[in-house]
């Protein structure tokens, strides 16, 4: 019956067969002496690391009447600001950041603007105004969107009655052609155009 040698008792010479185990070593070894980079002769330019992010910074807005100081990352966009650092969730996204639908519509410095569309760090200084400030500024516009029925589901309620509190703002008794321009941009998938028109003159002090 054949023995098992111990191991110090192997001996190898020359290119006798190997056990496994060193045949497995010495290839790990030898492929990775292969692809290890040679800095004297790989004639392959070493690849600089990537540039480091861009430090976040602090900006000061007005949003309904309240002084803010914020600290945003660059690209952070004026929606997800007013929504997750001031908790202001009626400032919509339906569109999925498209500047599609006219939901995140706010006003900036007496303009309405796109909220996803616009970066946060573009609004140090600015005079911002959401649904929840028209709520204040304006009670007789709500009244009118509710007594007129301009909402079903609400989702895109809030960038409605933005954009007409900003024609309001410059039109003190606009035209219903006027009117439907100005809410050109806002979609509503209940399909309850017909009735914002007649609740922005109501506001106005007058009817169609």
């Amino acid at each position: 019956m054949p023995q098992r040698k111990q191991p110090h008792e192997q001996t190898k010479t020359g290119l006798g067969p190997i056990s496994r185990r060193d045949f497995a070593l010495s290839s790990v070894a030898i492929l990775g002496a292969a692809s290890a980079p040679h800095a004297a002769s790989d004639p392959r330019p070493v690849p600089s690391p990537p540039p480091a992010a861009a430090s976040a910074r602090k900006i000061r807005i007005t949003v309904n009447r309240w002084n803010y100081e914020l600290t945003v990352e660059p690209e952070w966009v004026l929606r997800d600001v007013l929504r997750q650092q001031l908790g202001l969730l009626s400032v919509k996204d339906m569109c999925n950041g498209h500047g599609a639908c006219g939901s995140c519509t706010v006003i900036v410095d007496g303009r309405p603007v796109l909220s996803c569309m616009t970066l946060g760090v573009e609004c140090d200084g600015a005079n911002i105004e959401t649904a929840e400030g028209v709520a204040d500024s304006r009670p007789d516009l709500i009244e009118a969107y509710v007594l007129n029925h301009c909402m079903q589901c609400g989702y895109c309620t809030p960038g409605f009655l933005v954009t007409a509190k900003a024609l309001l703002d410059r039109v003190m008794r606009p035209a219903e052609s006027e009117i439907r321009e100005a809410l050109g941009g806002n979609l509503c998938r209940c399909g309850t155009y017909p009735r914002h028109p007649i609740a922005v003159l109501e506001a106005a002090g007058g009817r169609a």
